[in-house]
């Protein structure tokens, strides 16, 4: 059990409910003995014991009373030992800022309760904690004495501020006149150094430019190791992965992984459009030709056989087109085109020897009627990190396809850390047309009742 003492943060089964709709101050009799009621309800759910325990009631408050606003944050609980740099990641939505806003006092919670030990440092939206009118200078100090440092403290710490933020021939200027990565700089850098026993920091770096990221992550791990906690919502999964020693994701309000930050980026990308990975068609409405009818096309993950729309770009990733010989002797070529969501082409390749690194036997063979299933793995560490969109030719031959699809389905590749630590950035990448492994299951290992899916 962890000692008490230990512990920088301790989120005590938090939930957060916001009012939907306009807010009045002043309603009819009626409404107010309505809300009294509603309020004594909820405090006696609470407080059911033997039936039901704490998580059943809270359940049926919330359905109770969903009517009426929005829980942001259902039952949250855990801890961060002092010295931890831990991650939050979740879906737009998912009640990471909520959470943040709430542990700097800036929200306060419905229910349960947040203990965090010492001097909190908050970097949670462009500009925070800073006056416009203010210079880069004045709002230094003003922030250092928010904090409760002297201002011989504060002076001490003053030239390192000024140089990791970079905004030295800026320091006389009002704030309101500076950009958003220059704010977000001077944001960083005040919070970071004026010695903070918990840095909690919102999504706001991904303003920064690469540099600054770099010089941002090297700079948590720093404080880490200085014993001072680190709490940091972003959705780059590489920098959560390479900054941090935990993660925790929340889903729709809820905790659902805490855990080391591969394990938990890992739940995180299966827990994106998890049904999806996958397009078939039945037989009466499938795309056909003279003698073939196609069945499926998806996409597959190293790390499992079940088509996913969400892909590690340190995995293999398989496409997979399966469809079915309607008569003897066919002669049918698979060709797949990726582009990126912009339009632009990134890859187009084929089952023909000459696009081949393995041996696709049923490439220029007539084929016998069946189902087949011709895969083409690319290999890892090999798409950039952004979303593609799949288009599928079959046909007899390369450039005359009897069966077209465009932009049948799409998948993301994710940049989770492993690949690179140095640079967190989308990488720049031209148009290529690799040599890529390509296979054909034929019919005497598939049967009709055995489908992708």
């Amino acid at each position: 059990m962890t000692n008490s003492n230990e512990l920088a943060i301790h989120v005590d089964h938090v939930s957060k409910r916001f009012r939907l709709g306009a807010y009045t101050e002043y309603s009819r009799l009626t409404e107010v003995i309505a809300q009294s009621v509603r309020h004594q309800l909820r405090r006696s759910l609470s407080k059911v014991s033997g039936a039901v325990n704490s998580k059943d009631a809270a359940r049926l408050a919330d359905q109770r009373f969903d009517s009426e606003g929005f829980w942001a944050l259902r039952d949250v609980d855990f801890s961060v030992r002092k010295s931890e740099v831990v991650g939050v990641i979740g879906h737009n939505g998912a009640g990471k800022s909520t959470l943040l806003k709430i542990l700097s006092r800036i929200v306060t919670p419905t229910q349960g309760r947040v203990g965090v030990r010492g001097r909190v440092g908050s970097l949670l939206e462009v500009g925070t904690g800073f006056h416009p009118e203010l210079t880069g200078r004045e709002n230094i100090f003003l922030n250092g004495a928010i904090l409760g440092l002297r201002r011989t403290e504060i002076r001490k710490r003053f030239d390192q501020i000024v140089a990791f933020a970079e905004v030295e021939p800026f320091l006389d200027t009002p704030v309101k006149r500076y950009s958003s990565g220059m704010t977000v700089r001077l944001g960083f850098s005040v919070a970071a150094h004026l010695e903070p026993d918990v840095l909690i920091i919102d999504e706001v770096l991904s303003v920064g430019d690469q540099a600054f990221q770099r010089k941002c992550m090297g700079k948590a791990s720093e404080l880490g190791h200085q014993g001072r906690t680190v709490l940091v919502v972003s959705h780059n999964l590489a920098a959560i992965t390479n900054m941090c020693s935990r993660a925790v994701l929340l889903d729709q309000g809820t905790l659902v992984a805490d855990d080391t930050p591969s394990k938990v980026v890992e739940a995180y990308l299966k827990s994106m459009n998890p049904l999806e990975g996958v397009v078939c068609w039945d037989a009466a409405n499938a795309p056909c030709s003279d003698g073939i009818r196609l069945r499926c096309v998806g996409v597959q993950g190293s790390s499992s056989d079940t088509p996913t729309p969400q892909v590690d770009i340190d995995q293999e990733i398989a496409v997979v087109v399966e469809y079915e010989v309607l008569q003897a002797d066919v002669f049918n070529t698979v060709q797949i085109l990726l582009k990126e969501d912009t339009g632009v082409h990134v890859l187009t390749t084929a089952n023909a020897p000459s696009m081949n690194l393995s041996s696709d036997s049923s490439f220029g063979v007539p084929l016998k009627p069946g189902i087949y299933r011709t895969r083409c793995r690319l290999p890892a560490n090999f798409l950039n990190d952004t979303r593609y969109l799949l288009s599928v030719n079959l046909g007899p031959e390369i450039g005359k396809p009897s069966i077209s699809l465009d932009s049948v389905l799409s998948f993301n590749v994710h940049d989770t850390g492993a690949m690179r630590k140095e640079y967190l950035g989308s990488w720049a990448g031209p148009v290529i047309r690799p040599r890529l492994a390509w296979s054909t299951e034929g019919p005497h290992s598939i049967t009709h009742g055995d489908r992708l899916s």
